[in-house]
């Protein structure tokens, strides 16, 4: 008989990915006791696909987990081979910064991380139930494959693609959350059986080559940045040997054997029922979709500074692993190309976030929270912001605290979640700045002052950081001060960095006191989007006003919707299935019209 061991945790950790990590590590930092469950501690923080952070959108996502001191954007830059800044030529609203990582490296040094942390246990296992109250409307903890059980008042679920993973390459399939590793399939049914609704999705990776069979000559490099600019507020400087990228692409001969063999593909037979991501199509899929395109980019990536393994970005892919490679020694540099690991599809489930709320607590269960992949969305850092979130709501629900709810004007963090909650995905939810609208004030540049404070507040910040970032608050403050107050022939030093053609390096050539205050470059730039964009800053600010009076209303948690007279029957019903936080998530519950929302607004004021 297995030993069966009891242990009393405030918050337990189910996976061990992006999402987990900054669960598991968001919780310790409050306080909280917090156990990890993985299946395998050596993976914790390993990059399933490609060996990159950030990117358009991701790179603001990431800016603000580090904003509150999570990981991810400490263990890029300690990790990076890589840095770039996407976006330079437009404005600063969506300007993304982006970094290729040492993938073994980047794994390595997370697991250090998470397992230097007092008070997160990690613990190897599978999470095969969940154990609820004898009441059934809350969780208690979970129960392990070797029968014992660890309780907790909150549990995170962060599983990743290995809930009720499968794996597919041609007509091959199999049971699995990644390559190399199994699936998580139990947690499933026991969610199921407690009347969790899920759907599934569909992701892909393309194959992994060997470096030292590709021919670069002719091909496009792509270099770093000179000088680096670094993920993590808490990074002074980036002093680095950079690695490059190369670019080739696809043509005719390529896109021939792929429609031959597209009958071969997981996808066009059926086999795969769950939903890919339309912005990141498999290159079969790119092919039949897009038959009139002669060719596409294909991204050659090292995987790390001492690796023999290079990432094609751009050639996800799940046909036969033979077909893939005739099809990609078909591509310029690729001619005599070896494969050390044939792409792969992978099918996994998730909970459709109908029942999610803003805080990611399911709402159905009390005390059980979901983030990353499981919520329906899809890459690193998306899972790495939720899991953040979801791991200090976690610990404030141990602690019989008011949950955290990041709005949509503080935050991209807010505007995902915000995202995920109103409209239940049919593919794999992504981060673009398109979905924030009022990205001029939510840029990666200026993350840390909007949310460093508060994560002091919340105890995920330490007063080191918190002072670094008030500093750099005031000492932008003072610049636009002098800015505005200083004189040259009869305008404004404001007015005269209005216009297109003047730079703060101007400014400074002509105003000793401003050269003096001795701005930092970041500093510098954030001072001179402040003056370029006053005019849109100050519209979106005001717009910003009147979204908080209604977003942050906040509905007590035991609210009595019988009790609102007027209320339509379905709005009510909708209302307490999904027991939304705020009035403003209230407006966004399906089903619930805008005479609904002034009616609780009616109530709530009384």
């Amino acid at each position: 008989m297995p030993t069966r061991v009891t242990r009393d945790f405030d918050v337990i950790i189910v996976g061990g990915g992006h999402a987990g990590v900054e669960a598991a590590t968001a919780a310790a930092r409050t306080g909280a006791r917090a156990a990890m469950i993985v299946l395998d501690p050596a993976a914790i923080g390993r990059m399933s696909c490609n060996p990159a952070i950030g990117g358009l959108a991701k790179g603001q996502l990431v800016r603000e987990v580090d904003a509150l001191g999570g990981e991810m954007g400490v263990v890029t830059d300690q990790t990076g081979i890589q840095f770039r800044m996407l976006n330079t030529s437009k404005g600063p609203a969506v300007r993304s910064p982006r970094a290729q990582c040492d993938r073994e490296g980047y794994n390595r040094v997370m697991a250090k991380r998470v397992l230097g942390y007092k008070n997160v246990t990690v613990l190897a296992g599978e999470v095969c139930d969940l154990v609820a109250s004898s009441n059934g409307k809350s969780v208690a903890g979970v129960e392990l494959q070797d029968g014992s059980k660890l309780y907790a008042p909150a549990v995170v679920l962060t599983t990743g693609t290995f809930l009720g993973g499968k794996l597919f390459a041609g007509s091959n399939q199999k049971e699995g959350g990644r390559h190399g590793e199994a699936a998580a399939s139990r947690i499933s049914t026991a969610l199921q059986k407690l009347g969790i609704q899920l759907g599934r999705h569909k992701t892909g990776t393309p194959p992994r080559l060997r470096m030292s069979t590709i021919d670069f000559t002719g091909l496009d490099t792509q270099l770093g940045d000179d000088p680096p600019v670094p993920f993590s507020f808490r990074t002074e400087k980036l002093e680095i040997d950079q690695m490059p990228c190369w670019v080739t692409h696809t043509n005719a001969k390529t896109h021939d054997i792929i429609r031959a063999h597209a009958h071969e593909s997981p996808m066009f037979t059926g086999a795969i029922t769950g939903a890919g991501a339309r912005y990141c199509p498999s290159v079969e899929d790119k092919v039949v979709r897009f038959a009139d395109r002669g060719s596409h980019s294909v991204f050659l990536e090292p995987e790390g500074r001492d690796s023999d393994e290079i990432y094609p970005n751009g050639v996800s892919t799940s046909l036969p692993p033979n077909v893939q490679m005739e099809f990609l020694r078909t591509i310029p540099g690729l001619e005599n190309v070896e494969l050390l690991v044939p792409g792969y599809a992978v099918e996994y489930d998730y909970i459709l976030t109908k029942q999610i709320r803003g805080d990611l607590h399911v709402a159905t269960l009390r005390g059980l929270f979901a983030a990353g992949q499981i919520n329906g969305t899809s890459g690193y850092e998306e899972a790495a912001g939720q899991g953040l979130v979801a791991g200090l709501n976690a610990a404030r629900y141990s602690r019989g605290e008011d949950p955290v709810v990041i709005d949509r004007a503080t935050g991209y963090l807010g505007v995902m979640i915000d995202d995920l909650c109103r409209v239940n995905p049919t593919e794999p939810y992504r981060m673009f700045t398109s979905r924030a609208e009022f990205r001029l004030l939510l840029r990666s540049d200026n993350a840390d002052r909007r949310l460093t404070q508060l994560g002091r507040e919340w105890g995920l910040v330490s007063d080191a950081q918190a002072d670094v970032a008030a500093q750099k608050e005031a000492n932008i403050r003072a610049a636009l001060r002098w800015l505005s107050m200083t004189r040259r022939d009869q305008k404004t030093l404001a007015e005269l960095l209005r216009r297109p053609e003047v730079s703060v390096a101007d400014i400074a050539s002509w105003d000793e006191t401003f050269a003096n205050m001795n701005l930092s470059p970041a500093e510098l730039a954030e001072v001179e989007a402040e003056v370029k964009y006053e005019g849109y800053i100050k519209r979106q600010a005001m717009e910003v006003d009147r979204l908080k009076r209604m977003e942050q209303r906040r509905i007590p948690d035991q609210f009595d919707y019988e009790q609102v007279p007027g209320l339509s029957s379905e709005s009510r019903a909708r209302l307490i299935e999904r027991r939304p936080l705020t009035l403003g998530e209230a407006s966004r519950v399906a089903g619930v019209r805008p005479a609904d929302v002034q009616l609780l607004l009616v109530v709530l004021i009384r």
